[in-house]
């Protein structure tokens, strides 16, 4: 927790074997999706797991509506509910669509984000609240929020912590959403604002997290993710949440890559490689971009490129080395 904005810049964390293993494990699965050109979603995908984000995220906090009836919302279609649920699903919607012109360090669009995710819900949406709040769960008062006088200063000391560029993005996102939610600088939204604002710091470095719903995961683990919020509360600092929000992620990732793996064909392979691969080459370096193909994958593949005037050839078998034609711009 920020506990002085006058003395504490940087959030308290431990980096535990756990965390750099997990940030170790993450970065090189979003290398595989990188490889396999999935880092640009089709835009049906995109829709698919915006309806999926937002259905988690608001469910996270009571909202009722199911995944088919934010569907309707978003087609502008009319759907029965409780108002509250559907203006729930409305604002969020909106602002998930300006998600990519918000800057993450900019407090501004920060107020701003909240204004768009919380108006006709709360009279002080967009602002920081002027009230003393607590946090209850079921009879007992779970987390005392910081005193409103120093909600101003806190957000700006951690907005100025976003701007550290010698911070993992991967952490930074982890750090934010936990700090987020002890500062409470909200009456109400707090928790959306959270997992909204950690996507849009993923989203500034990897694009993959556009359709990456891992507040899925989420939802599926409140329990735990309550547990991880109350154990950093309890250590003073942040080390729980992002284990645990390192493993939502990685665990995201997993997932993507299991289900959508089947579906490249090597024409994706060989466009990416064109893309991105270096103009001279040989099997090894084929196949050091996409780690999980065979070299029998590998060989099928180059001679595809080879027999579509792709790639050219000097030398035969193991010795063989092979050069783009024509890199595409």
């Amino acid at each position: 927790m920020i506990v002085s904005f006058d003395t504490i810049m940087k959030p308290p964390y431990d980096l535990t074997p756990a965390i750099l293993n997990l940030v170790k494990s993450i970065s090189e699965k979003i290398g595989e999706v990188q490889a396999h050109a999935l880092s640009r979603p089709a835009l049906h995908l995109r829709k698919e797991n915006r309806i999926k984000t937002i259905q988690a995220s608001l469910f996270i906090e009571g909202n009722t509506l199911t995944e088919d009836q934010v569907t309707a919302l978003l087609d502008q279609k009319r759907v029965i509910g409780p108002q509250k649920d559907v203006t729930e699903v409305m604002n969020a919607i909106q602002a998930y669509d300006q998600l990519m012109e918000f800057k993450s360090t900019s407090i501004t669009d920060f107020l701003r984000a909240h204004k768009l995710m919380m108006k006709g819900i709360q009279t002080d949406a967009g602002q920081y609240r002027l009230k003393n709040i607590g946090i209850a769960k079921g009879n007992r008062v779970a987390h005392v929020a910081p005193p409103p006088r120093l909600v101003p200063g806190l957000m700006k000391t951690l907005f100025q912590y976003l701007q550290d560029k010698s911070e993992l993005s991967l952490i930074k996102s982890c750090v934010f959403h936990y700090e987020l939610e002890f500062i409470h600088p909200f009456s109400d939204g707090n928790g959306r604002m959270g997992r909204m604002w950690q996507t849009l710091i993923l989203l500034e470095e990897y694009p993959v997290f556009e359709y990456l719903p891992f507040e899925t995961l989420i939802r599926k683990s409140q329990k735990k993710y309550y547990q991880a919020l109350a154990q950093s509360d309890k250590a003073g600092k942040s080390t729980a949440f992002i284990e645990y929000m390192l493993n939502i992620l990685d665990q995201s990732l997993t997932d993507l890559l299991s289900t959508r793996q089947k579906k490249f064909t090597e024409m994706d392979r060989l466009h990416y490689f064109i893309q991105t691969g270096p103009k001279d080459f040989t099997r090894s370096v084929y196949m050091n971009i996409f780690k999980t193909i065979s070299s029998a994958t590998a060989s099928r593949d180059i001679k595809k490129g080879v027999d579509l005037g792709l790639f050219s050839r000097t030398g035969h078998h193991n010795q063989a080395k092979y050069k783009i034609k024509k890199k595409r711009d």
